[in-house]
């Protein structure tokens, strides 16, 4: 994840990626040991109406261990923060509010992204985020925090994280509604032609993306609808009201994806039925055809005595004649029959 600076020596083997310091209107500052000490003891922040971000990488056991050791935060808060599950849960306690959120790790192309978790734990001027892979959202916020973007509080980055996500999602809801666009134009020129096994995949690969955002997306949505979810009164207008619309809006849109999806799927099978049985009818009008023939030349086929047509010249030419013959025979009849 691009930041800019490091942070203070000391700091590096305890997995710490930033400390800074913000303030409403104000550049944020990088922090020095002494400070990071002062914040992680529950002490006053850099200035009075400012606050503090702590980012951890806890791939390393000795972040973790660190993270364990923070005196501010309640043993539940610690654990939850240095927990390796992918689990999606907000949880209040006190002026606390703690829990895992999702996000996207830092793959190159946007359909190729994997689903990671973030973990955070956020006090009215503390903000302490962990993560085991580097998660793009949490970069954007930062680098806004950089280019001097006022953010009045730590549950304003949560919250902006959380929406960045929800506008990557819709973005990878744009670029599969596009692929469907392209299975829709294939079904609707549908000819002998067409290429089932493409339109498949193109349909199969959507159903199987938006299943997994749908995975992930739903748990957060329920999250924010929990009527048993108490936040504290300074984090309630910053985490809950904003987030819940975009997250709700952003499952609204993949839950019209996937309906679409189904409907495109139910398309697809109906033609491929359709062209199957198109083969079998034609299949089967050319064994009737030829049905008659079969029975011709089973019959001159048979090694006994007497067989008519056996002495003369040209007995193959009447044979295939009366073969012939027969074949019109059976064409005239299935056009009588309205089976052609």
């Amino acid at each position: 994840m691009p930041v800019e600076g490091r942070p203070p020596a000391t700091s590096i083997s305890n997995g710490l990626v930033w400390a800074i310091g913000c303030q409403s209107g104000h550049r944020p500052v990088r922090l020095n040991d002494e400070q990071i000490t002062r914040a992680l003891e529950g002490g006053s922040p850099t200035t009075p109406d400012s606050w503090v971000w702590l980012h951890y990488d806890i791939v390393h056991t000795a972040s973790r261990a660190h993270i364990q050791a923070i005196p501010c935060l309640p043993e539940e808060v610690r654990l939850a923060l240095g927990s390796t599950d992918r689990g999606t849960n907000v949880e209040a306690e006190g002026d606390i509010v703690y829990g895992a959120l999702p996000g996207f790790d830092d793959a190159m192309s946007e359909d190729d992204k994997n689903l990671s978790a973030w973990r955070f734990a956020v006090l009215p001027d503390l903000l302490i985020t962990t993560r085991r892979q580097p998660v793009p959202a949490l970069g954007v916020v930062y680098r806004a925090l950089q280019r001097n973007e006022s953010f009045d509080s730590p549950a304003e980055v949560v919250d902006h994280t959380l929406l960045e996500f929800a506008d990557t999602v819709r973005r990878n809801i744009a670029m599969l509604d596009d692929q469907l666009d392209r299975a829709e134009d294939l079904l609707l020129t549908l000819d002998q032609h067409t290429d089932f096994g493409r339109i498949s995949g193109l349909i199969g690969r959507v159903r199987r993306r938006s299943t997994e955002l749908r995975r992930v997306i739903s748990p957060v949505d329920r999250i924010f609808h929990n009527e048993d979810l108490e936040l504290p009164e300074w984090a309630e207008d910053d985490i809950r009201d904003r987030s819940q619309r975009q997250i709700h809006a952003a499952l609204d849109d993949l839950l019209a994806l996937q309906d679409r999806a189904r409907s495109l799927q139910d398309e697809l099978a109906s033609g491929q039925a359709e062209e199957t049985n198109r083969r079998l009818y034609t299949v089967s009008i050319v064994t009737t055809l030829m049905l008659p023939a079969t029975f011709v030349t089973g019959f001159f086929g048979m090694n006994t005595g007497g067989m008519f047509l056996a002495s003369g010249g040209m007995g193959t030419v009447e044979a295939g004649g009366i073969c012939f013959i027969f074949m019109m025979i059976t064409w005239f009849l299935l056009k009588v029959m309205k089976l052609l």
